[in-house]
């Protein structure tokens, strides 16, 4: 290896984007299990300005363990540079992809160089370059194990029943809020992929881009409430959430579903009176299923719209474009 530092961005304190500091660490080396990644694009994620701000979003007794200083970011995409001896399946050189270590908070990969699980990584579509493919791990995950199949036993945070997909066919009508956004455009693919009917929710400035992913239908928020617009839908996911999501619970046919992806504020006797279900789970690192998403992505199936893209030394103006909103797309930070 040609050096034994790298930059990275970390955090020594929470607050706001000024905080991240790009610093010089030693580069990580690959543990059991592990391949050593030279990062060339790293994704940018809701969890990272959790992180960022010391997780006050989230109820004291379910946040992440974590000590500071570290190095944010979960999704990344890169070459090979090194593999551990138990390894198989990859080699020095192949270029990969992946959600790192989550739920737990260790991912590390605003940096040039990076130990990952090997289990985390899928190889990366030849069609897709690196920031395309650093967009796409946690919201396309996201998306899919919402969608399309759990493939884990564990059950969230947030709810105590296992979460369970709803089968999507040409009979199916899905509903998705916030369908602009990272895991709302992959949901709003996925679900046509499936051949479901599918209404988006987002505002105007983002009509032509989600009628060109497919949508059906599209309801500008800024004009009229989907509630008041649509019913008899057999599938709502918010990819919102918060204390609106309620709200949306009145576009659902009875027997319907509503899957708020951060979870909203639900009241059962409401939901048991209208006849309807609301389930959710938390996103966690699955390289077999990356590939599954990464054979969509080669084939076109699936796209990564990509918002905007910063220098890793700029995840401060990163940070700050996130939290201005009305994202198309992923935020994806280019390394290398």
């Amino acid at each position: 290896m040609p050096k034994h530092t790298m930059r990275a961005v970390r955090l020594h304190e929470h607050g706001g984007p000024e905080v991240l500091r790009y610093d010089e660490v030693p580069i990580p080396r690959p543990g059991p299990g592990e391949v050593l990644v030279r990062v060339h694009a790293a994704g940018i994620n809701p969890p990272d300005w959790y992180l960022r701000d010391g997780m006050s979003n989230l109820p004291p007794d379910v946040r992440p363990k974590f000590s500071l200083p570290v190095i944010p970011g979960t999704d990344l995409s890169g070459v090979v540079e090194a593999v551990a001896a138990d390894v198989e399946g990859f080699s020095i050189g192949d270029e990969v992809f992946g959600l790192l270590r989550f739920p737990s908070f260790d991912g590390s990969t605003y940096a040039e160089y990076v130990a990952a699980p090997a289990s985390d990584l899928a190889l990366k579509p030849a069609g897709l370059d690196h920031v395309h493919a650093a967009g796409a791990p946690m919201a396309g995950l996201t998306a899919w194990q919402f969608l399309i199949e759990l493939g884990h036993d564990h059950p969230s945070p947030f709810q105590a029943a296992q979460h369970r997909p709803v089968p999507l066919d040409a009979n199916t009508t899905v509903l998705i809020n916030g369908a602009a956004g990272g895991v709302g455009h992959f949901a709003l693919q996925l679900a046509k992929w499936k051949g479901a009917r599918v209404i988006a929710v987002a505002s105007g400035a983002h009509e032509w881009f989600l009628r060109d992913l497919g949508a059906d239908e599209f309801i500008d928020y800024t004009k009229s409430r989907p509630e008041d617009v649509v019913h008899d839908i057999d599938l709502v996911l918010d990819a919102v959430g918060g204390p609106d999501s309620k709200r949306l619970l009145r576009t659902l046919k009875r027997g319907g579903s509503q899957f708020p992806v951060f979870f909203g504020e639900f009241d059962e006797e409401e939901t048991l009176r209208l006849g309807v279900t609301v389930t959710g789970t938390q996103v966690r690192s699955n390289g077999a299923q990356l590939a599954d998403l990464g054979r969509l992505l080669d084939a076109g199936t699936v796209r990564v719209a990509i918002d905007s893209t910063f220098a890793l030394a700029d995840a401060r103006a990163a940070h700050e474009r996130a939290a201005r909103g009305h994202i198309q797309g992923k935020i994806v930070l280019t390394v290398a």
